[in-house]
């Protein structure tokens, strides 16, 4: 026994959004034995946008049953049957979600007619529901009302239960070890199945083949599951939009980190909201003017030549030149924190012993501005990160030159490394970026076994 559903809400996703008409056919594979279809009052306000949609406006579910008035006839009809819907999971979740809010559990096996047929109707350039049946020569009438899209449904899933292998696949589908009815409407159970259990990152792409969110993960088939099991607004969105799965392997979680940040940043995909934003890097760098005097500026980084130190935020520049005039007794005139001043009269500066007075002689100061440099030189260092690889024969490593994270690779593990060079042609280079820095940094602070200083002669 089947029971073919479908509603229409209010449109705010899974949790918070409230159905505002249902239809149900009770289907024995031949006829249909029972029939329930009601407006629902969804005790909220009914968007314009989606009276727009469907016609039904706030009048006329006014004096519509509430859902906890129908929610025995519901839970009668589709007792003892399967749970059948276009994009079952959005239909199924929403019913079950309302019912949780009225103390009533709700569970039942369920069907998808999106899946169902792209395995038994293939090769249609859509699935939807308007247009399936177009292709198919299914009548569809009161499209967007709840029995008009009910009512074409079952006589689609009354196709599909008529089509050649169609009891293998129903079965295949019901079996609970299937995953059928967790995957996305539109994703072939093909592209979860080719999924690695190993660190890397993972692609979700839509229907055109574009990136629409990239994730990392230690287990990345368990990971991508994960986001087939989550309920909320975005991530059925974003399943909804997924018709395609890709992924890489890395060997361990740094790399993927890495990656993850990376590609984010090339794709900008649709889903993924954090690290989108490029940040604008800075460096803090020296020079002489024609008088002979070392000055310390910052600029962008492009603009910067021979950066002594990359900063992110122009406030971050000035509050570190401020330590440095404090700590070396440099001016802040000369160090551009004050502009168009004959002599420095920093509010916060009162130390200043520079050139911006007479007070001493200009190789004096400069010496002073030499040692500042040093300072920054002495926190610098370059290193490698080792790391697990992909498979037994091979390692991974980060490479970290100036303290600025400049790539990462695989590399045999047979093969002796000692020196930066020699992680050279192992390398691949990416962008330091405010995010990789931190994530290096992290890193670091957390497993600093796994360090290989160039300075020490180690072999790798």
């Amino acid at each position: 026994m089947y029971c073919i559903v479908d509603i229409e809400t209010t449109g705010n996703g899974i949790k918070g959004n409230r159905i505002t008409e249902i239809s149900i056919f009770k289907y024995d594979g031949h006829a249909v034995v029972d029939e329930f279809t009601s407006l629902v009052n969804p005790e909220c306000e009914i968007p314009f946008f989606i009276t727009g949609l469907t016609g039904i406006d706030n009048d006329m579910v006014r004096n519509a049953p509430k859902l906890a008035e129908i929610a025995p006839k519901i839970l009668e009809i589709t007792s003892n049957a399967i749970f059948v819907a276009h994009s079952v999971n959005f239909d199924y979740n929403v019913i079950k979600n309302e019912l949780q809010l009225l103390g009533i559990e709700f569970s039942r096996r369920k069907l998808c007619t999106v899946r169902l047929s792209r395995k038994l109707l293939p090769g249609y350039h859509s699935y939807s529901l308007g247009k399936l049946c177009s292709a198919v020569g299914i009548p569809l009438s009161n499209r967007h009302r709840a029995r008009g899209d009910a009512h074409a449904t079952m006589l689609l899933f009354h196709k599909l239960l008529r089509t050649h292998d169609a009891e293998k696949v129903f079965k295949s589908f019901l079996n609970a070890k299937s995953q059928e009815a967790t995957l996305p409407p539109s994703l072939p159970k093909s592209e979860f199945e080719k999924l690695p259990t190993t660190p890397g990152i993972y692609y979700f792409k839509d229907g055109k083949g574009h990136i629409i969110y990239v994730g990392k993960a230690i287990n990345i088939k368990k990971r991508v599951l994960g986001h087939f099991y989550d309920k909320s607004t975005k991530e059925i969105a974003l399943c909804n939009e997924t018709a395609y799965l890709d992924f890489e392997e890395t060997g361990n979680e740094l790399i993927a980190l890495l990656l993850e940040s990376a590609e984010i940043k090339k794709h900008y995909p649709k889903f993924n909201r954090a690290q989108k934003r490029k940040i604008q890097q800075y460096a803090l760098f020296s020079y002489e003017d024609r008088n002979g005097i070392l000055h310390l500026a910052y600029n962008k980084i492009n603009m910067a030549p021979n950066p002594l130190l990359v900063l992110y935020s122009i406030s971050e520049c000035r509050t570190f030149l401020e330590a440095l005039c404090e700590s070396f007794g440099l001016c802040p005139k000369y160090c551009h924190l004050q502009d168009n001043v004959d002599t420095c009269s920093h509010f916060r500066i009162k130390n200043c012993i520079g050139i911006c007075s007479d007070i001493d002689h200009l190789e004096v100061y400069n010496q002073r501005v030499r040692k500042a440099i040093a300072s920054l030189g002495e926190t610098k260092s370059d290193f490698a990160i080792r790391l697990k690889g992909r498979n037994p024969e091979e390692n991974g490593f980060v490479l970290v030159q100036e303290n600025l994270y400049t790539g990462y690779g695989f590399i045999p593990k047979d093969t002796p490394l000692s020196t930066q060079d020699d992680f050279e042609s192992y390398l691949t280079r990416q962008k330091n970026t405010l995010e990789t820095q931190r994530i290096v940094e992290a890193f670091v602070r957390k497993s600093p076994k796994g360090i290989l200083s160039f300075t020490r002669a180690e072999t790798y």
